[in-house]
């Protein structure tokens, strides 16, 4: 069994619809499809799930919605015509996004949530008619029919364990195709609860554990994974393989391809992920894979948005539990911490500068009163820079390697951070010379 997901670019029209569905239809192996939303049809348009993001805009501004509401449906109704669908859903669609507008007026968090599945579930629901209609026994299956349950953190879900189980009995009683809207699942009290962006790529790794898939085939619009960014690299060198724990470093740091989470559910399966092409189905793309010969330095990943605070405080190092009492404060705060370096009287917190929101003063404020600090600093506007590859850990000079370039080119580091397992390096500097930066690094490793 192969497991199948469509990104935004694969289903953002119809004519990208009839590849997806002669790719799917092709292979008895491919079952089971997890579609995205409509992404872009070029650079001039928007996304659906940007749409639906503008109606909850509006509706929390107090204004009226209908033009944002009218741009959904008409995107939906182009798609419809254009695929010649006996049986319409735009009535459907109006119906379901105004039922979610009144019930969930006056609850903002689980109200853009909702409004943010309807790309992918008004879309998983339109692919499954056409296919149908072309005479292919397929089947449309919400995340609750199957019994995807999720924790109730609306846009940061996470998967709850039992529901492995319950998706394997739900979806093994079928025999049609089956086709599954992405990025969502419910809570226990059966609220619509989303995962972070891009989370459809979550929900084909959540259902390839729980069916024990042979592969994972994650479709887009490239034709496998570079060693940088396409943006930044003219004609990067193609990855053909790498390791669940180098995709997750280079995801985390700037690498849209393959949602930075997604590598969690099938760590303890080994059920190796290949990233492919849509527009080119026959390329081998690149397979993700739970290890592999160690190769040096894989890719190299710069992404922006970050925050530092500093902190320094004489004989910190003496002074039994400072750790702990900072991340109680991160923790009754809801606040998260992606790096923290350290010295003998210094402590930094590195994190993603949106969690800060309307939360900054408050947090340098307790931090000030309750652990006496000496000195406290904030440093914006930062980017982090992520060398990756499991052949790190044997050889000699990377470091050198690295800096020797960042610092030819005049990229002023902040910080340096190495993990106890070596596969990756973590360079701070200011975001502003973030593609210096990739570029440097690049040249040095890979030329």
């Amino acid at each position: 069994m192969k497991i199948c997901k469509f990104g935004g670019s694969s289903v953002s029209s119809a004519e990208q619809i009839k590849k997806i569905l002669n790719i799917v239809n092709q292979d008895p192996d491919r079952n089971i499809i997890i579609v995205s939303a409509p992404g872009k049809r070029n650079d001039k348009d928007t996304k659906v799930t940007d749409l639906l993001i503008q109606i909850y805009q509006a509706v929390m501004a107090g204004r009226d919605c209908s033009s944002q509401l009218e741009a959904v449906i008409e995107r939906f109704e182009e798609i419809e015509e254009e695929l010649k669908l006996r049986h319409s859903i735009k009535y459907q669609i109006r119906t379901e996004l105004t039922h979610i507008i009144v019930s969930l007026r006056d609850r903002p968090l689980y109200l853009l949530d909702a409004l943010k599945s309807c790309g992918e579930n008004f879309n998983a629901q339109l692919i499954a008619q056409y296919n149908v209609e072309q005479g292919v026994p397929t089947r449309y299956l919400s995340p609750l029919d199957i019994g995807l349950m999720v924790t109730d953190q609306p846009g940061n879900a996470m998967i709850l364990p039992d529901s492995y189980e319950t998706i394997r009995e739900r979806l093994s009683s079928y025999h049609e195709k089956i086709i599954v809207p992405g990025f969502f699942g419910y809570s226990e009290t059966k609220e619509i609860i989303t995962f972070s962006r891009g989370g459809s790529d979550l929900t084909g790794a959540i259902i390839s554990r729980a069916m024990n898939a042979e592969l994972y085939e994650n479709f887009t619009d490239v034709s496998g994974i570079y060693s940088a960014s396409p943006m930044i690299i003219r004609q990067p060198k193609k990855i053909d393989e790498l390791t669940y724990d180098e995709m997750r470093e280079l995801s985390y740091a700037g690498f849209k391809v393959f949602h930075d989470e997604a590598v969690a559910p099938l760590i303890h399966t080994g059920i190796p992920v290949v990233i492919k092409n849509t527009n080119d189905p026959a390329a081998p793309g690149t397979r993700i894979v739970s290890a592999h010969a160690s190769t040096g330095v894989v890719g190299v990943s710069c992404d922006t948005g970050f925050t530092s605070i500093n902190m320094k405080k004489y004989l910190m190092n003496r002074e039994i539990g400072f750790t702990r009492k900072l991340l109680t404060i991160l923790e009754e705060m809801q606040i998260s911490y992606d790096h923290m370096p350290s010295g003998i009287d210094n402590i930094s917190i590195v994190l993603r500068s949106h969690q800060l929101t309307g939360k900054l003063t408050a947090l340098i404020s307790r931090i000030q009163q309750e652990l006496s600090v000496d000195e406290i600093d904030v440093e914006e506007d930062l980017a982090i820079l992520m060398i990756v590859g499991e052949g790190m850990k044997t050889a000699v000079g990377t470091a050198n390697k690295a800096t020797a370039a960042l610092s030819r080119q005049q990229v002023n580091l902040k910080m340096i951070n190495q993990g106890s397992s070596e596969i990756s390096m973590m360079f701070g500097l200011d975001a502003n010379q973030a593609e210096t930066a990739v570029k440097a690094v690049y040249e040095a490793f890979f030329h």
